[in-house]
């Protein structure tokens, strides 16, 4: 059987090519994709400035068990699997044998890329999920979705929600605290729900009016549009007059934007700390005050994947509040296989909040 994957030849230009579904080695599982979505990562690389990355695109995603593996009986958290069942997995290798794996930063495995930077004439071919089949290497942590999680829910667990979801658990986001969002796209409204669990009051900071609106549907306390405060000082004074007159404890940068990482400095309080996981492309700068910094004790906080425990935490996150948060919002379109170019430039252009890749059965 042969199975479909969309290829980035360069920047900005896609091509499909066709191989045999492979049969997974000891440890492995082969899956068939129910979909795929469009998450900010597949932007920087559809714009040519991810570091490590071109050939096959897509990463969040959820599929049908194809084929076990020999020795692959249950999921990371121990529950049966066969075929048939869907299931999400962390996109990223946790080798458990090196440095930073033995030192229990699963998160930082040092070969972490190991498959996803292959391009895709290289067997099992299938590194990637813009595809109709993806290939689980051995390393790679999944999970069973519950029942009641949608399948376009459950292929965003493995990125955004699950991201967010350990950073704000390492900064250790409570009811006591303050936070602002820079940025209300998938990660952004994910932060607000997961901040809002927590009973944190929630600031949410964008330019659109609807993305707005949609953290306001999942409990944000206060939103601020740059498009009436279109300067850094008029944000930082509203943000200080929400919080009267001290600053946010934390801000959670999630806008992918130099200047927000700057800016989110001066949003918080004398003690505060920036969580800073949306500038992901080396070699980009922006000028700060290290005596600011100082003077005012501000920790900060980068966030890169996750504990991959945190792809079960998420999915439970979303089935525990299917019925209590409006999460059908989120994924607001959806494209064939065929239709990823249009997918991606929608996202590119913030026609929609997040695009999801949905594979024919």
């Amino acid at each position: 059987m042969k199975g479909k994957i969309a290829v980035m030849n360069q920047p900005g230009s896609l091509e499909y090519q066709e191989y045999e579904v492979p049969a997974p080695a000891p440890g492995a599982v082969v899956v068939k994709v129910l979909c795929s979505n469009v998450c900010g990562s597949e932007l920087h690389i559809w714009a040519g400035h991810h570091p490590k990355k071109n050939g096959g695109l897509g990463h969040e995603t959820v599929g049908l068990i194809h084929q076990l593996g020999e020795g692959v009986t249950t999921d990371n958290a121990g529950q049966p699997v066969k075929v048939g069942d869907r299931i999400a997995a962390t996109y990223f290798i946790s080798c458990q044998r090196c440095p930073s794996c033995q030192s229990g930063k699963l998160n930082l495995c040092e070969n972490v890329f190991s498959f996803w930077a292959k391009q895709p004439e290289e067997a099992p071919h299938f590194h990637t999920t813009f595809s109709t089949h993806y290939y689980i290497h051995p390393g790679q942590f999944f999970y069973k979705v519950p029942d009641n999680v949608p399948d376009k829910l459950a292929a965003g667990a493995n990125c955004a929600l699950s991201q967010v979801y350990y950073g704000i658990e390492q900064a250790g986001v409570t009811i006591q605290d303050t936070l602002v969002i820079q940025g209300a796209g998938g990660l952004g409204i994910y932060a607000t729900a997961i901040a809002k669990s927590k009973g944190a009051t929630v600031i949410v900071i964008d330019a659109d009016a609807a993305r707005l609106a949609l953290a306001k549907e999942f409990g944000a306390d206060h939103v601020l549009n740059i498009k009436e405060l279109p300067t850094k000082e008029e944000r930082i004074q509203a943000v200080k007059a929400l919080t009267r007159g001290r600053g946010a404890d934390l801000c959670l940068e999630v806008a992918g934007v130099t200047d927000a990482f700057a800016e989110g400095i001066e949003l918080v309080c004398s003690g505060g700390t920036l969580i800073t996981m949306g500038n992901v492309t080396p070699g980009k700068t922006v000028a700060i005050d290290p005596g600011y910094l100082t003077r005012n004790q501000i920790s900060i906080m980068p966030i890169m994947r996750y504990q991959p425990r945190y792809l079960n935490k998420s999915l439970q996150f979303l089935s525990d509040n299917i019925d209590k948060l409006p999460f059908h919002k989120m994924m607001d379109a959806e494209y064939s296989l065929e239709c990823i170019e249009q997918a991606l430039c929608d996202s590119m252009d913030r026609k929609v909040t997040r695009a999801s890749i949905v594979m024919e059965q």
